[in-house]
């Protein structure tokens, strides 16, 4: 596939910079012009019709963003995460996959420092303290490798990323053509950060939270709620891309999901919103707060209404399984470099065999583990089953056995056995919700396309 040419996308770009609503058919029929084999006309056709249509959540969306967004941010979002990371990005990966046989990520997740002001119920990275960082030429080799690759988006975790926000700010002027992103507490944004952001253009923040104030405040730590508000009103006032990140457990799921708090958060200005569930790592993970297979049903109902209906784009990293056509980990569309240096497939994986700080990302990417994840995915038949840990343990017991890969935890190795021994219960009971889901939706499908079958035939 060959790649979007530069000239084309500034031409379009600056086409829609000023009033881009108004000018949405005209681009919608030149793209349906271009389209000549007609690969694409049905997509094109579908998107057109929700973005024109003026009652529609998509719509109201994209001119919010079009009114409120600062536009050079607005700008670089468009160029550096559509185009350079989806449209030029992925094609370059499916060649490089192609050469050298292993997956080849999307995004890389990498953790600039294990250090973080809080101590969050279930976070792990909280037991690391202050001694693990990555340095700034660090990060920089890795961007630069990923690029070689395709890879043109990158997100921060840690610990807290903006404890290292001078290196983060200076790295999205050093890469001007990739798109950052950060999941964070929001404690430490403050007015100069956000005018520094609006500067580079090509950043964008999660800010944690667990639903309400009682909620989030039980989890992070009294007062946290308060500050993250803040931190989301400083973005809006600035015009920045931001939405929020939510860890559902069973204490907090119908409370995070709830409408009353998802339109509170699109009011605050939120474009997005993450959900993940919570999972047991490290040696002092409770179990109790993982979910029931109800609550996760709950989710996976949610998400998809939400989606539907409300004008934010909604996504839940195990419910999304068909979607994304199973787990996403071992580099199929993601992977994640500790701040040791360590490269694992997951966030939640912590195992590896090898270490940017000895290896490049291509051989990291060809590395047993790497290669174990490539071989079985996905890992189950059922989508709504994505994850080795919490839906299929036995898969990531043999992988990392095979591999011969180590525990990654910085304070406590965990033998692979014990981690998957306390996933295996809820993976047993979610297995037959799971099923009963997927034959739903199969089966709303197949009534829904009845109709139109009649209509063709009639």
């Amino acid at each position: 596939m060959k790649k979007v040419p530069r000239r084309a996308v500034n031409l379009a770009l600056n086409y829609l910079s000023n009033d881009p609503m108004k000018k949405l058919p005209r681009l919608f029929t030149l793209a349906e012009a271009l389209d000549r084999g007609h690969q694409r006309t049905q997509d094109i056709r579908r998107i057109r019709g929700f973005l024109l249509d003026e009652s529609n959540n998509w719509h109201i969306f994209a001119k919010k963003l079009a009114e409120e967004i600062e536009p050079h941010c607005l700008r670089k979002l468009m160029e550096c995460f559509f185009v350079n990371s989806m449209l030029d990005g992925i094609p370059r990966a499916h060649e490089v996959e192609e050469k050298y046989d292993c997956n080849v990520p999307w995004v890389i997740l990498m953790d600039p420092t294990s250090a973080c002001n809080l101590s969050c119920i279930g976070c792990w990275a909280a037991q690391y303290g202050h001694k693990y960082n990555l340095s700034y030429e660090t990060l920089d080799s890795i961007c630069r490798q990923g690029k070689e690759l395709g890879v043109h988006f990158y997100i921060f975790s840690g610990g807290e990323p903006l404890v290292r926000k001078k290196d983060i700010i200076r790295l999205c002027q050093d890469h001007q053509d990739c798109y950052f992103f950060a999941f964070t507490n929001g404690t430490l944004v403050d007015d100069e950060f956000c005018r520094e952001m609006q500067e580079v253009g090509n950043f964008s923040l999660a800010f944690s939270i667990e639903g309400d104030e009682e909620a989030t405040d039980f989890r992070r730590g009294q007062g946290t709620y308060k500050k993250v508000i803040e931190g989301m009103e400083r973005m809006q006032a600035h015009g920045l891309v931001f939405g929020y990140s939510a860890c559902y457990h069973r204490y907090n799921t119908h409370n995070v999901i709830s409408d009353e708090f998802v339109d509170d958060m699109i009011a605050r200005g939120c474009r997005y919103a993450w959900y993940f569930t919570y999972i047991p790592i490290g040696k002092q993970a409770q179990t109790d707060f993982l979910v029931t297979p109800e609550q996760r049903a709950h989710m996976f109902k949610r998400i998809n209404e939400i989606r539907a209906t409300k004008p934010i784009f909604g996504m839940d990293f195990w419910n999304d399984g068909e979607y994304a056509k199973g787990c996403i980990a071992g580099g199929r569309r993601y992977l994640h470099i500790n701040a040791a240096g360590d490269v694992e497939p997951c966030a939640f994986i912590h195992y590896s065999n090898v270490n940017i700080h000895e290896t490049s990302l291509l051989e990291a990417l060809q590395s047993p583990i790497f290669k174990a994840y490539r071989k079985r995915q996905p890992f189950n038949k059922n989508p709504l089953q994505p994850c080795p840990l919490l839906d299929n343990p036995e898969r990531l017991v043999e992988m990392v056995k095979e591999s011969g890969a180590k525990s990654t935890d910085m304070e406590a190795p965990e033998d692979v056995e014990e981690l998957c021994a306390k996933t295996r219960a809820a993976a047993c009971h979610w297995a037959p919700m799971a099923d009963h889901l997927m034959a739903e939706v199969y089966a709303a499908r197949a009534a829904a396309k009845q109709p139109a079958q009649q209509e063709q035939r009639a």
